[in-house]
């Protein structure tokens, strides 16, 4: 049955009042276009409302003039040491999984990662990367900058496992999970961390393949800065659940063309049956609503030590602080 006839179906069981049979993989059902995309993601299934009704979703576009500075905000820190874990072909993203269990070459259980810092006030345990990419250079990133799209968009998930057991559990509470969003623009040369993941690519271009990932630093992915913009939001897939404290990094790293035709080789489906390019898999802007984006950028110090102008997303962006009138 089609995508088109089968929401045919759900529509008229809706209206019929009839209930929807339980048994259907809603992971199936949903897709970033056409009439599976994102603008219905909330009426293919009911438990994911959230998609269409919810008041904290993400991405957002970020407005610099809109920015609020908290001095209270600290560095992020993640930690250092390296992991093994498989990088899949999902069918809707790449998604680096970590090893949770022992590792294979050396029989001792792995260290988990931790990210603390920041805008956290819990201990969070990284869990997994996705990657987010466009099939032309225009657009690819989810979170954007004034309005600018970045060719790809690299999100780190931790769970909050002071509070929770694992990630399946966090994403439905308070505080869950951590997203660490970092914007990624065409280069000469490529961030070493992801190159590590862009290695792999040829082994999975058919959806549901899996290849190894070994001694991976998630640290090292993120650029060189400790600036950083935070606000509460949500996952951006299905079922879109309001769990997220998002940090967008304030500088982008680098990918290569080669790196990124890499990436828009893979399908959606198996090699036997390709279907289409996985790339476009981005969700729209959603509206930011009373949300503030607090941000670690002081603006009153226009400069930093040694003279250097603190580091935007891109060129023509200048931060400024909002200005308050005083009664």
């Amino acid at each position: 049955m089609g995508l088109v006839s089968y929401a045919a179906v759900l529509a008229l069981l809706h209206l019929l009042q009839l209930p929807v049979i339980s048994a259907v993989s809603w992971e199936e059902w949903w897709t970033y276009d056409g009439i599976s995309g994102p603008a219905f993601w909330g009426l293919i299934n009911p438990e994911w409302s959230l998609c269409n009704k919810g008041r904290r979703q993400s991405p957002v576009n970020l407005e610099p003039q809109r920015l609020l500075f908290d001095p209270n905000l600290r560095t992020l820190h993640i930690d250092k040491h390296r992991i093994s874990g498989s990088i899949a072909n999902t069918g809707h993203s790449v998604i680096f999984t970590v090893n949770n269990e022992t590792a294979p070459s050396s029989g001792i259980l792995q260290v988990p990662v931790n990210l603390t810092g920041g805008p956290l006030s819990y201990r969070y345990r990284f869990h997994e990367i996705h990657v987010h990419y466009g099939l032309h250079d225009q657009f690819g990133s989810e979170h954007s900058v004034e309005g600018y799209t970045f060719p790809a968009e690299i999100q780190i998930f931790g769970y909050n496992s002071q509070l929770y057991a694992n990630f399946s559990d966090a994403v439905f509470r308070a505080q869950g999970i951590v997203g660490v969003a970092i914007l990624v623009q065409l280069g000469d040369l490529s961030n070493p961390e992801l190159r590590m993941l862009t290695d792999q690519l040829e082994r999975i271009r058919f959806g549901g393949a899996t290849a190894p990932v070994r001694r991976l630093s998630v640290r090292d992915l993120l650029p060189d800065t400790e600036h950083y913009m935070t606000y509460e939001g949500s996952t951006t897939a299905p079922a879109c659940h309001e769990t997220v404290t998002w940090i967008v990094m304030n500088k982008p790293i680098y990918i290569t063309k080669q790196q990124l035709h890499g990436f828009r080789r893979l399908m959606q489906g198996g090699s036997d049956h390709p279907k289409a390019p996985l790339g476009n898999n981005f969700r729209p802007p959603q509206p930011l609503l009373h949300r503030p984006v607090r941000t670690n950028i002081d603006f009153r110090n226009k400069q930093e030590k040694g003279g250097k102008i603190c580091p935007t997303m891109y060129k023509d962006v200048h931060y400024k602080a909002n200005s308050w009138k005083h009664n």
